[in-house]
């Protein structure tokens, strides 16, 4: 089975609001990750902070500006920046979305969808083999949320994660609140797509809060806002994959109205558990 080096138990998106109260005591957590893009500047308290950190934690880096499933090229000085970055920590994990971003040289500060084609996926295996290339290490691939779906789509979204990782020995991040919020946007079902992932290349599990809406048409609509605890559902999505494939390190995102450190350590908590009780069974 695939896997990072990260530890296998739960951690959390590090903000930099908490970092007194997590220097204070050694937490109850495998791991903390950070995006990328904001450790790209040369130093100052954000890197100071996280260095701090990173001698006492496994550390996953998460990016969100690549644009590995755009059309045009990667933005090499925008890898350089995250090889710097990477190069700089030694993250256990380095993962990337299954999104686009820019759009002839402005970033649109959102992980937007694109169709599963053949022509498509050829575009996206590349993007992936040059950026293991660049970094020197393997990337984990992310499943995004979506709110629409493409007429011209040809490939079911988790054949094209498989045969892109089978391409390009990448591995997989399942982000199981994606999973939900993409299934009850367009009326499909969640362990379906469960049954179809190719649940042996995931590397680490993203896990996060969604808000609710609807559309024009008065039909629910989820929105993946990392702004509230993780629902109900996607625990159970999340207890059914760690099930099936054992303990993966785990992550809780809380992006947006960002809670006090101990709801969110708690939340992280909650993801350990269910990790130490499929460990037992294991076992």
């Amino acid at each position: 089975m695939t896997r990072t080096s990260l530890p296998a138990g739960a951690g959390v998106g590090f903000k930099p609001q908490h970092f007194a109260e997590i220097a204070a005591a050694r937490q109850p957590l495998a791991f903390f990750e950070v995006h990328a893009e904001n450790y790209m500047g040369a130093g100052g308290l954000p890197h100071a902070q996280l260095a701090a950190l990173r001698a006492d934690y496994a550390l996953s880096v998460h990016g969100v500006g690549l644009g590995i499933g755009g059309l045009a090229p990667l933005d090499t000085e925008h890898l350089a920046r995250v090889k710097a970055v990477c190069d700089r920590y030694q993250p256990e994990s380095f993962s990337e979305h299954l999104a686009w971003a820019t759009h002839d040289g402005v970033y649109l500060n959102d992980l937007l969808p694109l169709p599963y084609t053949e022509a498509r996926l050829a575009v996206v295996a590349q993007h992936v083999a040059e950026v293991q290339e660049a970094l020197g290490r393997r990337l984990l691939l992310e499943n995004p949320a979506t709110y629409v779906t493409f007429a011209e789509s040809t490939i079911p979204e988790a054949e094209f994660l498989n045969e892109i990782a089978r391409r390009t020995g990448c591995g997989l991040l399942l982000d199981v609140n994606n999973v939900f919020v993409s299934a009850v946007n367009h009326g499909t079902d969640a362990t379906a797509y469960l049954d179809a992932f190719p649940l042996h290349l995931v590397g680490e599990i993203h896990l996060g809060g969604h808000a609710e809406a609807e559309d024009g048409a008065q039909t629910p609509l989820l929105i993946d806002d990392h702004g509230a605890p993780v629902a109900d559902p996607v625990w159970a999505l999340f207890a059914e994959v760690i099930r099936r494939i054992g303990p993966v390190p785990s992550l809780v995102e809380w992006d947006n109205d960002v809670p006090a450190w101990p709801v969110l350590r708690a939340e992280a908590e909650r993801a350990g558990r269910l990790l130490d009780s499929a460990r037992r069974i294991a076992a």
